[in-house]
């Protein structure tokens, strides 16, 4: 699958990073089919080359999350934004938060299900098991 996303390049501690377009199972260090605009994070510049985005994107390229987030704000694409990033859970910290929201929303709804059960009556509780039929045992056949 062809893909389009953000390779790094420039200097220790002062990246810069490029639109290439590369095979998905390739490194992005490595040789890519078409450079098609560069990005600068310190000053916030991104330059890129719209027509061959456009066509890449027509022949069946598929974009990264954070690129896609970027052509929507350079206005070459109309779609809306997507979740790029998944967040780091940072531990037990992260897990008891989890655990505490957790708690909080078992105890804020309420439980219907166990009033409708108790209210219902053993008639008819019995009533719907059905009818057990008896199984025929066959004699077991003597060992020859």
């Amino acid at each position: 699958m062809v893909k389009i996303r953000l390779a790094r390049v420039g200097k220790k501690k002062k990246p810069t990073y490029r639109f290439v377009v590369s095979e998905s199972t390739k490194d992005t260090y490595g040789k890519a089919l078409e450079i098609l605009g560069n990005y600068d994070p310190s000053s916030k510049v991104c330059s890129v080359n719209k027509d061959r985005i456009l066509y890449w994107i027509g022949v069946g390229a598929q974009l990264s999350p954070t690129v896609h987030n970027m052509l929507v704000d350079q206005n070459v694409i109309t779609k809306e934004k997507v979740k790029a990033s998944k967040g780091k859970k940072k531990g037990k910290a992260a897990e008891a938060e989890a655990a505490a929201k957790a708690a909080e929303q078992a105890a804020a709804a309420p439980a219907p299900q166990a009033e409708t059960v108790a209210e219902a009556p053993a008639e008819a509780v019995a009533e719907e098991k059905p009818a057990e039929t008896p199984v025929e045992e066959k004699p077991a056949e003597p060992a020859a």
